[in-house]
């Protein structure tokens, strides 16, 4: 649909309108008076969240990002869907998956009762994608902006046969200086180390960023904290469905080489992301359905 056709049907006066972002893809452009964000409906990703009472977007959207169909938008919430990292077959299909890189539609967008704003955006399986995974499928992706911001993943299974998934919420978020920055809630958690040889370790104290850091946390507790202290803030990530948690920060090498990253951005975000990675696999039976969702906090320190 145009921005025209997605206004004229979906658009929340006052609150929520679409326009024609970067790429010329289709965005929602939301202000309600607690916050503003953008989200795509290619890729289906929220791309930018700031509380009125908050300086600093809470996400990280590279300034060289590529906006073109079948490119992934480097920044903000991308979804990994149905595979989370490396395709899990090697037949050459891409890295997490291939929704992060398909055009979605607008399902519904309403205001809550309590002033929020909720927009749903839905993707189908195709011929296409049956090239690419063979399962009937239904995703929606429900994204509520308001003092927080709420993002949750539903997967129907629509066929007559189970399907497995690895997933993952990718966020990335912003901050003042990756070395001023440390993730609590995850002392003690054993995680596979995806920057050395991937072994199993256990983080000693809280996690902070020297070099790169490409971690998969299993049996994560659901509240995580990013402390920000050149931002003067604190990121609380809050999980339902996730027993996983994934932290990356490329460093140096890794973003000098990456064409949709600056080769300094790695001093301005780091990932720490919403998963079902790794051992933690999710069967959904025929019919049934799965939610993976994450609550985003900001307050000052």
């Amino acid at each position: 649909m145009t921005t025209d056709q997605l206004n004229n049907t979906h658009a929340i006066p006052d609150q929520l309108e679409f326009i024609k972002g970067k790429g010329n893809f289709p965005m929602a452009s939301i202000d309600n008076g607690k916050a503003r964000a953008l989200i795509s409906v290619y890729a289906g990703q929220v791309l930018s969240f700031q509380p009125v009472n908050q300086a600093h977007d809470l996400l990280f959207l590279s300034d060289a990002a590529y906006y073109q169909q079948g490119k992934a938008i480097k920044g903000g919430i991308p979804v990994c869907w149905p595979w989370f990292g490396p395709d899990t077959e090697d037949r050459g299909r891409p890295a997490h998956g291939f929704v992060r890189t398909r055009p979605w539609t607008v399902r519904t967008t309403e205001t809550l009762a309590n002033g929020d704003t909720r927009i749903t955006l839905g993707l189908l399986d195709s011929i296409e994608t049956h090239g690419i995974w063979p399962a009937a499928f239904d995703l929606s992706l429900q994204v509520t902006v308001g003092n927080g911001l709420r993002v949750e993943l539903l997967t129907r299974n629509t066929g007559e046969q189970p399907f497995t998934i690895t997933q993952a919420l990718h966020s990335y978020f912003n901050v003042g200086a990756i070395g001023q920055v440390q993730v609590l809630g995850l002392e003690e958690t054993d995680y596979l180390d995806k920057a050395g040889d991937g072994s199993r370790s256990t983080q000693a104290g809280t996690i902070r960023f020297d070099k790169e850091v490409d971690r998969i946390y299993l049996d994560a507790k659901p509240e995580l904290i990013i402390e920000d202290a050149a931002l003067g803030r604190r990121i609380s990530i809050t999980s339902t469905g996730s027993h996983t948690a994934v932290v990356w920060n490329p460093w140096v090498d890794i973003s000098a080489k990456m064409g949709d990253l600056r080769d300094d951005d790695y001093q301005r975000f780091v990932c720490v992301e919403t998963a079902n990675a790794a051992m933690d696999t999710i069967e959904v039976k025929a019919g049934g359905e799965y939610r993976l969702g994450a609550d985003y906090h900001v307050e000052c320190i």
